[in-house]
């Protein structure tokens, strides 16, 4: 597909992902509409500092996806939606669920209906590989049950069942992807490596819950990449469709690389607030990349140590953007 004059629209395009998503459309040539949750003060998130208000080919929207109405006026006349916007913190999710549900699942009804009236060419949805809870088997591949073993998990399982019934009864030419643990510059604290990194940069002591869960971590740039060429395969309409390495590494394993690279004399600790309900954690998650290999050709670039000595290095240089130390959840 040529992007060049493509209308595109990005939910969630203020955050990790999604500012890295509207990046690369605009180096593509595309047309960008970022949507990004409105604030009184007029935060684009982490496109903030990168664009400003007369930026070529971006236009800025602050609104929610909650609001039937503003997505519906947001999506009009757009080629492509890329659906990212979700509340994504699985440890918040326990103290305020309905919240989940609202943005998550009532949300993405909102931008699969508006989607649908306005006749948008491709609808690219944003799934997890937390849907699948602790894996039965790894690696996890798509025919692989969905588990909600949090909030967080199950609104999400709830987003994807909408996408996918639109598709199913409405023809609504949707691809879902699901990326497994994505990291890169701009994540937030909440994520594991910002907060492994983070602290071993303000301090010698490194705070985390368990350090025994597994968990397959792809490069940010590798999963947008994908997000593109999904959106421009044909083969993938109405498809649930994983990006992962294949690759699984422990918390413990990954808090440890981190540290020989940032600080070598930092100890890590294991708090007991920081670790989540039993049934609640999932404890492996490796992904079968095959379908995405095999249907367009998508792999990831980057190994776990190139991605991670990028991100070590914007963070040093990014580090006050940060509440070192403080749980995020």
């Amino acid at each position: 597909m040529k992007w060049d004059g493509k209308r595109v629209l990005v939910t969630g395009a203020g955050g990790f992902i999604g500012s890295h998503l509207v990046d690369l459309l605009l180096n593509k040539g595309a047309e960008v509409t970022a949507f990004v949750h409105y604030n009184a003060r007029n935060n684009w998130g982490w496109l903030d500092g990168q664009y400003n208000s007369n930026s070529l080919h971006l236009k800025v929207i602050s609104g929610d996806v909650t609001d039937a109405a503003f997505v519906q006026k947001a999506i009009e006349n757009q080629e492509i939606v890329f659906h990212l916007a979700a509340l994504i913190g699985i440890p918040y999710s326990y103290a305020a669920p309905e919240s989940y549900v609202n943005t998550n699942i009532k949300g993405t009804l909102n931008v699969m209906q508006a989607c649908l009236d306005s006749g948008v060419n491709r609808v690219i949805h944003t799934s997890t590989s937390e849907v699948y809870g602790t894996a039965q088997y790894t690696p996890i591949d798509e025919k692989h049950p969905l588990q909600g073993q949090s909030p967080y998990s199950a609104s999400k399982i709830g987003a994807d069942k909408i996408a996918e019934s639109y598709y199913c009864s409405f023809d609504l030419p949707v691809v879902t992807i699901r990326p497994f643990n994505t990291f890169g510059p701009r994540q937030s604290n909440r994520a594991v490596i910002p907060t492994i990194v983070t602290q071993a940069l303000t301090s010698n002591v490194v705070k985390l819950g368990s350090l025994s869960p597994i968990r397959d971590l792809t490069f940010v740039a590798d999963t947008v990449q994908g997000f593109l060429q999904f959106a421009s395969n044909k083969k993938a309409i109405g498809m649930t469709i994983n990006i992962g390495t294949g690759i699984g590494v422990s918390i413990g394993e990954l808090a440890n690389r981190i540290i020989a690279i940032t600080n070598p004399i930092a100890k890590i600790i294991c708090e007991k607030d920081r670790i989540r309900p039993e049934k609640s954690e999932v404890m492996k998650l490796v992904c079968d990349n095959t379908l995405a290999r095999e249907l367009i050709g998508w792999e990831p670039k980057h190994t776990l140590e190139e991605g991670l000595s990028i991100t070590c290095e914007w963070m040093k240089e990014h580090i006050n953007a940060y509440k070192s130390g403080l749980y995020t959840v």
